[in-house]
């Protein structure tokens, strides 16, 4: 390669970065699956979906607020799909529950995908279509345009890692693990870096 090519190679931009929102229950539970993935460059809990502006989290459990748990993840779609992003998303919810997700309950805590674009909207309808057959009752999860996304608070960010033990026990009180277990095990996509 010639100096003059190979320095031009070098002085492209850094691919665009972008943006998928998620409401999976818990931000706690959702963070984890997504942080793991190369392409991932960040996870942020946080809130959305609903009317105040700046909610609390006091406000949002207390379902004071109309908005859901959620993360944003910002990932550079050369190195990983928003159809990955996607598969992930599923992998980590129940879908089917209206109610919110597993020992968590309540509006704050249902599943929705939040797109950002046409693209978006496009591949999470024909995920969710592609996953219709695979339950015995019909998947609830919410699609709908991106609203405000207002990040949580710092003690929330991260949990997992800022409070393994904590944690440890939460997730496995909520009953989540053993519907993921359940649910994908006899699939190749139930493997279990994804969650």
């Amino acid at each position: 390669m010639s100096d003059a090519a190979k320095k031009k190679s070098d002085s492209n931009p850094p691919p665009k970065l972008q943006k998928a929102t998620f409401a999976g229950g818990c931000f706690w539970c959702m963070e984890p699956p997504f942080e793991k993935l190369e392409g991932v460059t960040q996870v942020l809990s946080g809130y959305t979906g609903g009317q105040k502006e700046n909610p609390a989290y006091e406000e949002v459990s207390n379902g004071a607020t109309g908005h859901l748990e959620a993360i944003e993840v910002t990932y550079d779609p050369k190195k990983i799909t928003y159809g990955k992003l996607l598969e992930v998303f599923w992998m980590n919810v129940d879908p089917t529950d209206d109610g919110g997700q597993f020992v968590d309950r309540g509006y704050q805590y249902k599943t929705g995908i939040f797109y950002h674009n046409d693209q978006q909207k496009k591949l999470a309808e024909a995920s969710k279509n592609a996953l219709a057959g695979r339950f015995d009752k019909p998947i609830v999860t919410e699609i709908r345009p991106v609203s405000t996304f207002y990040k949580a608070e710092n003690y929330h960010q991260d949990y997992y890692k800022k409070n393994p033990i904590r944690y440890k026990y939460y997730r496995a009180g909520s009953g989540r693990d053993r519907f993921l277990e359940k649910t994908w095990a006899q699939t190749d996509a139930g493997e279990k870096e994804s969650r």
